[in-house]
């Protein structure tokens, strides 16, 4: 099958398919880092942060998990600026805790910083009244961007699942993200012919489903 930036056979759409999780690559962490202020301000001793450290560090980077608009004075507008809710957080600390620890380390938060970054962008690039929300079809329309081949049923469960009267807010947006990344990230795994089917026991579903 074909993943996005990457020829095969499949096609890549959701018949046989399925979209390569977005996101950047594995930084390698130094002091001198502009990051590593805000990470080392929360950080414990292990030099690792849990879900709650990850929540203040974020906002304190400058990702927040919505934002209000205060007013625009031409081509400038000032926004306020939200916390994470902390269970999308508890879901950014699983995406990229490879050893299970239930922490990240700077290199995991720097690779988080920078895939939440694009995804912002992404959101933002559709939120074309600054509402702060997106519906459900410009999520599709930002999920495709992005590199995920969902189906039309497949992309309405998911607009069920986290939108509220029809709108999808920030926060519920990059928890949808993750969650589709992570999954895919299992399913790509498991997926060793790259045909877009995987057979799964029991057992192994419930704990990538559960660790997620």
């Amino acid at each position: 099958m074909a993943y996005p930036g990457h020829p095969g056979a499949g096609g890549g759409y959701y018949q046989g398919g399925y979209g390569a999780a977005p996101g950047g690559p594995v930084f390698h962490g130094q002091t001198q880092d502009p990051l590593y202020g805000y990470f080392a301000a929360v950080a414990g001793q292990d030099g690792q942060i849990d879900a709650d450290e990850l929540q203040r560090c974020l906002t304190q980077s400058g990702i927040a998990g919505g934002y209000k608009l205060f007013g625009c004075l031409g081509d400038i507008c000032l926004f306020q600026m939200l916390a994470f809710n902390l269970e999308t957080c508890r879901l950014m600390v699983s995406m990229l805790d490879r050893d299970m620890s239930g922490t990240l380390g700077f290199n995991e938060f720097k690779e988080l910083w920078a895939v939440l970054n694009g995804w912002r962008q992404h959101f933002i690039n559709f939120d074309s009244d600054r509402s702060g929300t997106v519906d459900p079809q410009e999520l599709q329309k930002a999920l495709t961007t992005m590199g995920f081949r969902l189906s039309p049923q497949a992309v309405t469960a998911v607009a069920k699942r986290y939108s509220t009267h029809g709108k999808i807010t920030f926060d519920d947006y990059i928890a949808c993200c993750v969650k589709l990344r992570a999954l895919t990230d299992s399913f790509r795994r498991r997926d060793t012919s790259q045909q877009g089917v995987v057979n799964f026991q029991y057992d192994d579903f419930i704990q990538c489903v559960m660790s997620i």
